[in-house]
Protein backbone atom coordinates (compact mmCIF):
# COMPACT_ATOMS: atom_id res chain seq x y z
CA UNK A 1 0.00 0.00 0.00
CA UNK A 2 1.48 3.53 -1.11
CA UNK A 3 -0.59 6.30 0.20
CA UNK A 4 0.63 9.93 -1.45
CA UNK A 5 0.25 13.35 -0.67
CA UNK A 6 0.61 16.01 -3.45
CA UNK A 7 2.21 19.82 -2.62
CA UNK A 8 4.07 19.08 0.58
CA UNK A 9 7.20 21.40 1.20
CA UNK A 10 10.33 20.29 1.99
CA UNK A 11 9.85 21.52 5.86
CA UNK A 12 6.59 19.41 6.12
CA UNK A 13 8.14 16.54 5.05
CA UNK A 14 10.80 16.19 7.27
CA UNK A 15 8.47 17.27 10.20
CA UNK A 16 6.46 13.85 8.72
CA UNK A 17 9.22 11.71 8.29
CA UNK A 18 10.42 12.60 11.97
CA UNK A 19 7.42 11.74 13.33
CA UNK A 20 6.90 8.51 10.87
CA UNK A 21 6.64 5.21 12.99
CA UNK A 22 9.34 2.75 12.45
CA UNK A 23 8.67 0.35 9.33
CA UNK A 24 6.70 3.07 6.97
CA UNK A 25 9.31 4.68 4.56
CA UNK A 26 8.60 8.07 3.68
CA UNK A 27 10.23 9.96 0.47
CA UNK A 28 9.40 13.53 -1.03
CA UNK A 29 9.77 12.91 -4.54
CA UNK A 30 8.76 16.30 -6.78
CA UNK A 31 6.80 17.86 -4.46
CA UNK A 32 4.65 14.45 -3.72
CA UNK A 33 4.65 12.62 -0.25
CA UNK A 34 5.26 8.81 -0.62
CA UNK A 35 4.65 6.68 2.50
CA UNK A 36 5.33 2.77 1.90
CA UNK A 37 5.49 -0.15 4.38
CA UNK A 38 9.15 -1.81 4.99
CA UNK A 39 9.97 -4.24 2.08
CA UNK A 40 9.17 -7.88 2.05
CA UNK A 41 12.09 -10.76 2.15
CA UNK A 42 12.18 -11.14 -2.05
CA UNK A 43 12.37 -7.21 -2.18
CA UNK A 44 15.36 -7.95 -0.03
CA UNK A 45 17.07 -10.79 -1.54
CA UNK A 46 16.50 -8.90 -4.82
CA UNK A 47 19.06 -5.89 -3.61
CA UNK A 48 21.62 -8.29 -2.31
CA UNK A 49 21.90 -10.81 -5.55
CA UNK A 50 22.22 -6.61 -7.42
CA UNK A 51 24.75 -6.15 -4.16
CA UNK A 52 27.04 -9.35 -4.39
CA UNK A 53 27.49 -9.17 -8.25
CA UNK A 54 28.53 -5.62 -7.93
CA UNK A 55 31.10 -5.84 -5.30
CA UNK A 56 32.42 -9.27 -7.23
CA UNK A 57 32.96 -7.34 -10.14
CA UNK A 58 34.75 -4.23 -7.86
CA UNK A 59 35.35 -4.74 -4.83
CA UNK A 60 35.95 -1.08 -3.99
CA UNK A 61 31.98 -0.35 -4.32
CA UNK A 62 29.16 -1.78 -2.05
CA UNK A 63 25.42 -1.18 -2.37
CA UNK A 64 24.32 0.61 0.83
CA UNK A 65 20.52 -0.38 1.22
CA UNK A 66 17.67 2.16 2.67
CA UNK A 67 19.71 5.11 1.90
CA UNK A 68 18.34 8.53 1.86
CA UNK A 69 19.28 10.64 -0.64
CA UNK A 70 18.25 14.36 -1.44
CA UNK A 71 17.19 14.13 -5.00
CA UNK A 72 16.78 17.91 -5.86
CA UNK A 73 14.71 18.10 -8.60
CA UNK A 74 11.46 19.79 -9.87
CA UNK A 75 11.13 20.34 -5.97
CA UNK A 76 13.37 19.19 -3.23
CA UNK A 77 13.14 15.55 -2.78
CA UNK A 78 14.04 12.97 -0.25
CA UNK A 79 14.31 9.47 -1.44
CA UNK A 80 14.83 6.60 0.41
CA UNK A 81 16.51 4.08 -2.27
CA UNK A 82 16.52 0.47 -2.16
CA UNK A 83 20.53 0.73 -3.28
CA UNK A 84 22.65 3.23 -3.63
CA UNK A 85 25.87 1.48 -5.30
CA UNK A 86 28.96 4.00 -4.14
CA UNK A 87 32.42 3.69 -3.21
CA UNK A 88 33.37 1.92 0.10
CA UNK A 89 33.05 4.76 2.46
CA UNK A 90 31.37 6.93 0.62
CA UNK A 91 28.82 7.41 2.92
CA UNK A 92 30.88 8.07 6.29
CA UNK A 93 29.64 11.14 7.79
CA UNK A 94 26.79 12.27 5.60
CA UNK A 95 23.51 13.07 7.15
CA UNK A 96 20.37 10.40 7.15
CA UNK A 97 19.24 12.73 3.97
CA UNK A 98 23.12 12.69 1.47
CA UNK A 99 24.42 14.29 -1.10
CA UNK A 100 23.56 12.00 -4.33
CA UNK A 101 27.03 13.26 -6.28
CA UNK A 102 29.33 9.99 -5.22
CA UNK A 103 26.42 7.25 -6.27
CA UNK A 104 26.94 5.55 -9.33
CA UNK A 105 23.56 3.75 -9.53
CA UNK A 106 20.84 3.71 -7.76
CA UNK A 107 18.90 0.21 -7.31
CA UNK A 108 14.95 0.32 -6.75
CA UNK A 109 12.55 -2.70 -6.40
CA UNK A 110 9.36 -2.84 -7.38
CA UNK A 111 6.62 -4.13 -4.48
CA UNK A 112 3.33 -3.93 -3.75
CA UNK A 113 -0.05 -3.04 -6.21
CA UNK A 114 0.87 -2.74 -10.18
CA UNK A 115 -0.12 0.69 -10.11
CA UNK A 116 2.09 1.65 -7.35
CA UNK A 117 4.81 0.88 -9.68
CA UNK A 118 4.81 3.90 -11.44
CA UNK A 119 6.30 5.62 -9.33
CA UNK A 120 9.56 3.39 -9.21
CA UNK A 121 9.12 3.53 -13.27
CA UNK A 122 8.87 6.92 -13.82
CA UNK A 123 8.72 9.41 -11.09
CA UNK A 124 12.17 8.07 -8.85
CA UNK A 125 13.87 7.26 -12.38
CA UNK A 126 13.16 11.09 -13.54
CA UNK A 127 14.13 12.13 -10.02
CA UNK A 128 17.06 10.31 -10.06
CA UNK A 129 18.36 11.60 -13.59
CA UNK A 130 17.63 15.09 -12.83
CA UNK A 131 19.68 14.72 -9.58
CA UNK A 132 22.51 13.68 -11.94
CA UNK A 133 23.35 9.67 -10.70
CA UNK A 134 25.03 8.18 -13.42
CA UNK A 135 22.37 5.13 -13.98
CA UNK A 136 19.13 3.98 -12.37
CA UNK A 137 18.56 -0.31 -12.30
CA UNK A 138 14.60 -1.00 -11.74
CA UNK A 139 13.79 -4.52 -10.50
CA UNK A 140 10.09 -4.79 -11.96
CA UNK A 141 8.80 -7.82 -10.32
CA UNK A 142 5.38 -7.19 -11.99
CA UNK A 143 6.54 -7.35 -15.33
CA UNK A 144 9.27 -9.59 -14.75
CA UNK A 145 12.66 -7.58 -16.06
CA UNK A 146 15.53 -5.50 -14.99
CA UNK A 147 15.36 -2.23 -16.71
CA UNK A 148 18.55 0.06 -16.38
CA UNK A 149 18.57 4.01 -17.39
CA UNK A 150 22.08 5.88 -17.68
CA UNK A 151 23.57 8.33 -19.27
CA UNK A 152 21.44 11.62 -17.34
CA UNK A 153 21.39 14.65 -19.95
CA UNK A 154 18.70 17.75 -19.36
CA UNK A 155 16.68 15.62 -16.37
CA UNK A 156 15.99 12.21 -18.10
CA UNK A 157 18.17 9.28 -18.90
CA UNK A 158 18.96 8.91 -22.82
CA UNK A 159 19.45 5.16 -22.74
CA UNK A 160 17.99 2.11 -21.63
CA UNK A 161 18.36 -1.73 -21.95
CA UNK A 162 15.30 -4.21 -20.44
CA UNK A 163 15.82 -7.97 -19.65
CA UNK A 164 13.39 -10.27 -18.37
CA UNK A 165 14.13 -12.87 -15.51
CA UNK A 166 16.22 -15.14 -16.45
CA UNK A 167 18.20 -13.39 -18.83
CA UNK A 168 21.67 -11.64 -18.74
CA UNK A 169 21.54 -7.27 -18.39
CA UNK A 170 24.55 -5.42 -19.80
CA UNK A 171 25.36 -2.69 -17.28
CA UNK A 172 26.70 0.24 -18.27
CA UNK A 173 30.24 1.85 -17.29
CA UNK A 174 31.98 1.85 -15.02
CA UNK A 175 30.37 -1.52 -14.18
CA UNK A 176 30.69 -3.14 -17.77
CA UNK A 177 29.48 -6.48 -16.78
CA UNK A 178 26.19 -8.59 -17.81
CA UNK A 179 23.82 -8.80 -14.15
CA UNK A 180 23.05 -11.96 -13.67
CA UNK A 181 18.96 -11.64 -13.38
CA UNK A 182 18.26 -15.47 -12.57
CA UNK A 183 17.87 -15.18 -9.21
CA UNK A 184 15.73 -11.88 -9.00
CA UNK A 185 11.63 -12.98 -8.09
Amino acid sequence: MTVTQSGVTLDEFEAFDAASPEGLHVELINGRLLVTPAPDGDHDENVISIGDQVRAHDAGLRIYQERGLAVPAYRAGRARVDGAVAPVGYFRGQPSWSDPSGVLLVVEVTSGREADAEVDRIDKRDAYAQAGIPAYLLIDRHRGEAVVHWEPSAGRYLHECRAVFGAKLALPEPFGFDLDTSELA
